[in-house]
């Protein structure tokens, strides 16, 4: 399983909608100069976010976007899932039942159940605050 740009970015913007939980809302062309993403591009993973229930919206001069809740009411799953889809390493997964004609025999399957279940776990257990937590540690910059 590969996360796209689509997801790498979603949780940039959510980090970023994070660190400005308490404010106003925050305007989607604030936040494409500081993650240097598109607004078109943005626009895009909003709509999804939105329609997700992740994110409050407003339009208007004050308008733009600010979380739905704390950032420690979310995981890193459930912002991937909503804005990546199904996080299967197969396909076969992505749909219960699983609608493979060979799953019966299928001597692989066990296995990617058991990678699909360790990947949500672990996804599940890291907050949004746990990423703008460690977003806060400054990055110390070598000098070679």
């Amino acid at each position: 399983m590969k996360i796209s740009t689509k997801g790498r970015y979603a949780l940039r913007l959510m980090i970023d909608l994070g660190h400005h939980a308490e404010g106003d809302f925050v305007n989607l062309k604030d936040i494409s100069q500081r993650q240097e993403i598109s607004v078109k591009y943005l626009e895009q993973i909003i709509n999804l976010l939105n329609k997700g229930g992740l994110l409050l919206s407003l339009r208007g001069p004050n308008g733009g976007y600010k979380l739905a809740k704390l950032p420690s009411e979310y995981t890193v799953g459930e912002i991937l899932r909503v804005s990546e889809g199904a996080l299967a390493p197969v396909s076969c997964l992505e749909k219960e039942p699983n609608p493979c004609d060979r799953a019966a025999d299928c001597a692989t399957l066990d296995l990617w159940k058991g990678l699909h279940q360790v990947m949500n776990d672990y996804l599940d257990q890291v907050t949004l605050q746990d990423l703008i937590d460690r977003d806060l540690v400054p990055v110390k910059k070598c000098c070679i």
